[in-house]
């Protein structure tokens, strides 16, 4: 028994349709079949993939020109290869066209440079500690999120005379160069703003136990947009409580008197600061009594600076109360700095401490019209108040 062939493409109704022609197509035929190949149906021709992504970077307005230039690419590809789509060409390049045009418009209207210091600034918003704000020296604000550890995106500028969680005391600029990391960041944030804090607050009596510094410093985002700002502020250290009033002490806010006083001050203040990092005098008498004989020399220049001040409005009596015992005061600093040992330098290192912040200070201060409640490390007791051993001055 015989079995016929499989039909094939022709079979079994004779010759398939191929466009306008019927003729059959085989070894021996004069004919070739259509350049859409082997098929026994007629494809329609392919899209043309140019002409599609002219189209799309025209609507998405995304490198106009380069839509322009793939429809007119397209069009060349669809007539030589008999494909499919011609409208989508020059719809991409009509849109693409236009988006070229608002492009040129914007640039020549300076928008594009709006757009893009709009963009630097959202990338600054993103600081680690900042966001697109901008708070200044004297300003004070609260924090949405309630705290001012973390990244912060917004705040809200608020009176000082009233309840605030923070209040700005210092901006500072770091230079420029590759992003110094986190850590450094801080380090470099952290000692700034503890120097400069005196400077705006300088009545050092007036800053409650409670509050501390912070800062905002930039992000490693906002660094790549030319963020280096530092912000420097008073904060409560409970982040549940916030602070009233003003903090700010310095030639805007004090008279004359005051401000002589409290700069006087300093210089004492300057020279506790530098104690040793050793905390115990047993573990480095040398440096102790360098640091004794340092405020030794501050106790002399501070004196000196007091007595040489013309007081108004009966101060002059309460100042001169205290310059005689910040005079006691440098002579037991200079006896510790002299110390043998180290029970020899706490005896006069107590006494010469106990008169840096007593009665007599207290006194003077009330004259001036300065806080007159000691901070914490200091307590009553010969000569006007004791003072704790703690020499710093730090909030």
């Amino acid at each position: 028994m015989s079995i016929p062939p499989p039909p094939g493409p022709q079979q079994p109704g004779g010759p398939h349709p191929q466009g306008p022609y019927q003729q059959p197509y085989g070894p021996g035929s004069p004919y070739q079949p259509w350049g859409q190949g082997y098929s026994p149906y007629n494809r329609p021709a392919p899209v043309n993939g140019l002409a599609v992504a002219a189209l799309v970077l025209g609507i998405l307005c995304f490198l106009p020109a380069v839509g322009l230039v793939l429809g007119l690419i397209a069009l060349a590809q669809i007539r030589r290869r008999g494909e499919r789509g011609r409208g989508l060409a020059i719809g991409g390049m009509v849109v693409s066209s236009l988006g070229l045009a608002l492009f040129v418009l914007v640039f020549a209207t300076g928008g594009a440079h709006q757009f893009w210091e709009g963009f630097k600034d959202g990338a600054r918003g993103a600081r680690g500690n900042g966001v697109p704000f901008s708070v200044q020296k004297g300003e004070c604000f609260n924090a949405p999120g309630g705290a001012l550890e973390g990244e912060a995106y917004d705040i809200d500028k608020v009176a000082c005379s009233g309840k605030h969680q923070a209040e700005v005391f210092a901006n500072f600029t770091l230079p420029d160069g590759s992003y110094p990391g986190d850590a450094a960041l801080g380090e470099k944030a952290d000692t700034k703003c503890y120097t400069l804090h005196a400077a705006y607050a300088m009545d050092s009596w007036a800053i409650p136990d409670d509050v501390d510094v912070y800062y905002f410093t930039p992000t490693r985002e906002s660094w790549a947009y030319g963020d280096r700002e530092v912000t420097c502020m008073f904060g409560n250290t409970d982040e549940k409580a916030s602070l009233t009033g003003t903090l700010r002490r310095d030639a805007t806010t004090l008279s004359a008197d005051q401000l002589a006083y409290l700069r006087a001050d300093a210089i004492l203040y300057d020279a506790l600061e530098t104690a040793p990092d050793a905390e115990y005098v047993e573990d480095d008498l040398p440096g102790h009594k360098q640091w004794a004989a340092r405020v030794a020399a501050a106790l002399a220049d501070q004196t000196r600076e007091l007595h040489g001040h013309a007081w108004r409005d009966g101060a002059g009596g309460p100042v001169t109360g205290q310059a005689a015992a910040l005079d006691r005061a440098r002579t037991e600093w200079g006896k510790a700095a002299e110390a043998t040992d180290a029970d020899t330098f706490y005896i006069h290192y107590d006494r010469g401490s106990s008169l840096l912040e007593g009665r007599a200070a207290v006194t003077a201060r009330k004259a001036l019209g300065l806080a007159t409640t000691p901070p914490s490390r200091a307590e009553d007791g010969d000569g006007g108040g004791d003072s704790g051993s703690d020499g710093g001055k730090k909030v």
